[in-house]
């Protein structure tokens, strides 16, 4: 990404950035203003060597208040690149399972990845609507939190069958590419998303849904930068939903006494890099007689989950996720729902490792717990 002098110049007199960023909170001598600076002005090679590179949750929240407009973690993603090929490599989480898992996707492999929605539901090898169901079955593999990532899955198959819908779900999809884009590795990103793109293209769909953030900001702000304007079109799950439930003749019986408060974990993908805020929100109030509370910090001003693409988790990543749990129950919530299956695994392995107690649901699956 490249920046204007004008960027440059505002930018060094500034300072929002920093005081937005989570991880300066914790870690005081990040700064992304800093790193432009050092990177842009100072001609400062030591950046690329740096661990400040991957420290960055990429989560947008500097970029959201910058007032002329610098997409910060884009920015850096650049430099994530170079940062590998010199032999600075991330930290990767759960010893580099999933990164090893998303690299085996890239190959010639057969694999079995609907056996969950062979239970679940109706669904076809072709169609209008391409589920889009991301890396959950190999979630459901590798993590044991007891946030199940495939529950996301099979409310999100049960709710499209009560509407009517029966859509394609592949077992040859690959991971969308998100977390080898975000953590640097191009060549694998593109070979992930060439095999999407030929299997959606032979599934015919005009739709393709997702309910994971990260593979839906992927194909709406990502792919279209490295292959061109895509030929369906792209939705998440939670604005689909919120567009077509209403008039699907699905109804909602009342929540009942023992549900509690609720709040919501706006994720960063469809929060600040998407703008979806709203659909979520809406899809919680059809459930009769439910209560619901905001944190203090919501939509745009949310506070990430604390980790981003497997990487980097760590002693700052614990301290937003506590920190960010003990917003959640001041609301008086006994629920805090997210949209995000990777928020949910985050602050259900934080929370676990507490004495918090608070529940930690997906909105699609408490949406058809009230389903008539």
């Amino acid at each position: 990404m490249k920046l204007s002098k004008e960027q440059i110049d505002y930018c060094m007199e500034c300072g929002v950035c920093t005081g937005s960023c989570p991880v300066s909170r914790v870690l005081p001598d990040f700064s992304p203003r800093q790193m432009i600076k050092r990177s842009l002005m100072d001609r400062d090679e030591t950046v690329i060597q740096g661990r400040d590179l991957w420290a960055c949750l990429t989560c947008s929240r500097c970029s959201a208040r910058c007032p002329v407009q610098i997409d910060f973690p884009v920015f850096l993603r650049g430099f994530r690149e170079q940062a590998r090929s010199e032999g600075n490599q991330p930290q990767l989480s759960h010893h580099g399972t999933l990164q090893a898992i998303a690299a085996l996707q890239t190959r010639h492999i057969s694999q079995k990845r609907t056996g969950w929605a062979e239970e679940a539901g109706a669904f076809r090898s072709q169609g209008e609507y391409f589920y889009f169901v991301g890396c959950a079955p190999y979630f459901e593999a590798a993590l044991k939190y007891g946030a199940t990532a495939l529950e996301t899955s099979r409310s999100v198959l049960k709710l499209l069958n009560r509407m009517g819908i029966e859509p394609v779900i592949s077992d040859e999809e690959r991971c969308c590419g998100h977390d080898a884009l975000w953590s640097g590795d191009e060549a694998t990103f593109r070979r992930l998303v060439s095999i999407n793109l030929d299997v959606i293209a032979a599934s015919g769909a005009r739709t393709v849904i997702f309910s994971c953030p990260e593979g839906y900001t992927t194909f709406k702000e990502e792919v279209p930068k490295f292959f061109g304007e895509l030929p369906f079109e792209v939705l998440h799950i939670s604005e689909f939903l919120a567009r077509e439930l209403p008039a699907a003749k699905v109804s909602f019986r009342p929540a009942e006494n023992g549900t509690g408060t609720v709040t919501y974990q706006d994720p960063c993908r469809l929060g600040r890099r998407a703008g979806i805020y709203e659909p979520p929100r809406d899809l919680l109030k059809l459930i009769p007689g439910i209560r619901f509370e905001e944190m203090a910090l919501n939509r745009e001003n949310s506070v990430c989950c604390g980790t981003s693409a497997w990487i980097e988790c760590s002693s700052c990543s614990k301290a937003m996720q506590v920190e960010r749990l003990q917003e959640a129950m001041a609301t008086g919530a006994t629920t805090l729902v997210t949209a995000c299956p990777k928020c949910r695994i985050h602050f259900t392995c934080a929370e676990q490792n507490t004495d918090i107690s608070i529940k930690i649901a997906d909105l699609y699956s408490l949406l058809l717990e009230h389903v008539e």
